[in-house]
């Protein structure tokens, strides 16, 4: 007899494996289509930021990656183009870590083994017929573009480049970020306590991506080392540069039904994009996937998983959780990068005073940590 599913996923990401996982512990038969192999000799150079949330979840599943390639954030910089400067520090929110630093293959590898061994989730090489279609593929999904669906896209005009470097004095556990009209720098803290690598995050205009992609090592490194202010030293390329176009979007449904009547529903990137300077994009995502699987968990008992009215519900409440967070990334990113000498000025006293702002600077902190108030 042939397997039936009560859900497919398109996308076997890191958001389509949790969500996968997420609803076979619902006991729920889940297919979930392999996405394709990358091209040999590919090395994956980016990291991601999980707050509390995400890092509570993916240990619910047993994903978490091991401390090598899980490092804790304990303080961070944020450097304006003047003088303004504003602190994060666990210790003074009464955590153990503001966020971890997570190798992107290190997760992948870990939820891969969990789904491996969830008899529940079968991995298949093409969709199959399913009451619910999960749509996890990404910000360029082919599926939600045959769905119909319009996904409304306002570029940046920047790229963000991603390497590694070894740098001469350790981390110290801190996440460092310079915020200037040239561009955005995040250094992020790899490899442990006593590390001296860091995962690079440069927003730059896309009239100088080529550029900088294509500059030797060391005019590279050197031109990040001023931005830093050598902050960790001399530093050293330690992996290949890889870039991509920044933008904001949104689709404009994230749930319906396709031509033959079952319902889909948008998950992850696949449905909304933000800026990557507060790092929060597969937070959102993973925030994504566990609001979906409870809605489907809580439905009654004769609803089926595709029933319209569950998944109108799930688009709801994620609507409403993203708007704040992507008006703000929004608005920071047009803020610097102007270059008018009065905006300058502001922003810079905008962080001063936030720094001293007390409740304000905490509640935005345990905000981005997943923790509420």
């Amino acid at each position: 007899m042939a397997q039936t599913f009560d859900i497919c996923i398109r996308g076997a990401g890191i958001v389509g494996r949790t969500l996968a996982l997420l609803l076979a512990r619902e006991r729920l038969r889940v297919a979930l289509v392999a996405s394709p192999t990358p091209p040999a000799g590919h090395h994956d150079v980016r990291a991601y930021a999980l707050n509390a949330a995400s890092r509570q979840l993916l240990d619910s599943l047993r994903s978490w990656p091991d401390a090598q390639h899980a490092t804790a954030v304990r303080h961070m910089e944020v450097h304006g183009d003047l003088d303004g400067n504003v602190h994060f520090d666990a210790q003074a929110q009464d955590v153990d870590a503001l966020a971890w630093i997570v190798d992107v293959p290190a997760l992948e590898t870990r939820l891969g083994e969990a789904v491996r061994y969830q008899p529940l989730v079968e991995v298949v090489d093409a969709p199959v017929a399913a009451p619910l279609t999960a749509v996890c593929e990404g910000r360029a999904s082919r599926t939600r573009a045959e769905f119909g669906v319009e996904f409304s896209v306002v570029p940046y005009g920047q790229h963000a480049i991603a390497t590694r470097l070894h740098c001469e004095l350790p981390h110290g556990e801190s996440a460092r970020q310079w915020l200037a009209p040239e561009g955005i720098l995040a250094l992020l803290p790899l490899d442990g306590p006593q590390g001296q690598t860091v995962a690079v995050v440069w927003s730059i205009d896309q009239e100088n991506v080529d550029t900088w992609m294509n500059a030797s090592p060391e005019a590279f490194t050197q031109r990040l080392e001023d931005i830093s202010q050598g902050a960790l030293g001399r530093l050293t390329l330690a992996s290949e540069r890889l870039n991509w176009p920044l933008q904001q979007a949104m689709a404009d449904r994230w749930s319906g039904a396709s031509p033959d009547g079952r319902s889909w529903v948008l998950v992850g990137d696949a449905a909304h994009n933000v800026h990557p300077l507060a790092g929060q994009g597969l937070n959102l995502g993973l925030g994504d996937a566990q609001a979906l699987a409870r809605v489907l968990q809580q439905r009654d008992a004769w609803r089926s998983t595709g029933d319209n009215r569950l998944l109108r519900r799930y688009e709801r409440e994620r609507k409403a959780a993203l708007a704040p967070m992507g008006l703000a990334m929004d608005g920071l990113q047009q803020l610097f990068t102007r270059r008018e000498a009065p905006l300058q000025a502001l922003r810079n006293w905008g962080m001063k005073g936030f720094e001293h702002s007390g409740p304000i600077k905490n509640w935005m902190a345990r905000q981005a940590m997943g923790l509420g108030a």
